[in-house]
């Protein structure tokens, strides 16, 4: 019997099976990249639509703040109502560091503006508007994080022609406030 020929053929042998297991684990590890790629997508937009409703429920509160018989049940509604907490927790479970911490300004300042609401102030108001601001710079800030991330394009407010994301330099509540300051 040949040995050289067998020792040939089971090294051939195992050669071929460990290219074909190597090529099967990487396989799997890309569809489970691009798994957690496409549930983070979804999660991230997840939480901005529940923002982008709770904040539309909270300027049409602040609209009219009289004809609503408490303020304070119908804020936390509109929180309750958007589901941003439930979506809040998955992010902190599947997103990166960045996207989280920007997540977790924009709900803090989304939380901020509830407050002021609750409080009474009226959407032309200067304290509206002192929170107001804030969400909408970190609710930017969220949505570069996540650009960052998904596509690694960078974004600016310049190339929209804005000299900020929170939107102050546009506001004509804000300039008004300002001149009268003056």
């Amino acid at each position: 019997m040949d040995w050289g020929t067998l020792v040939a053929t089971v090294s051939g042998g195992s050669i071929a099976i460990s290219g074909t297991v190597l090529a099967d684990y990487l396989r799997h590890r890309r569809e489970d990249d691009r798994g957690a790629g496409a549930r983070r997508r979804a999660l991230y937009l997840d939480f901005i639509r529940a923002a982008g409703v709770c904040h539309a429920r909270l300027r049409r509160i602040a609209q009219d703040p009289d004809a609503e018989v408490d303020l304070e049940a119908a804020t936390r509604a509109a929180m309750d109502d958007a589901g941003i907490h439930e979506v809040r927790e998955s992010l902190f479970l599947e997103a990166t560091t960045a996207v989280a911490g920007a997540g977790q300004t924009m709900f803090e300042r989304l939380r901020t503006l509830r407050r002021v609401v609750a409080e009474g102030a009226a959407q032309d108001s200067p304290a509206f508007h002192d929170a107001y601001h804030p969400y909408i710079g970190a609710v930017w800030a969220y949505r570069v994080a996540v650009r960052r991330e998904l596509e690694g394009q960078p974004l600016s407010p310049a190339e929209f022609g804005w000299a900020d994301w929170d939107g102050t330099d546009r506001c004509a509540v804000c300039r008004q406030t300002a001149v009268q300051g003056v």
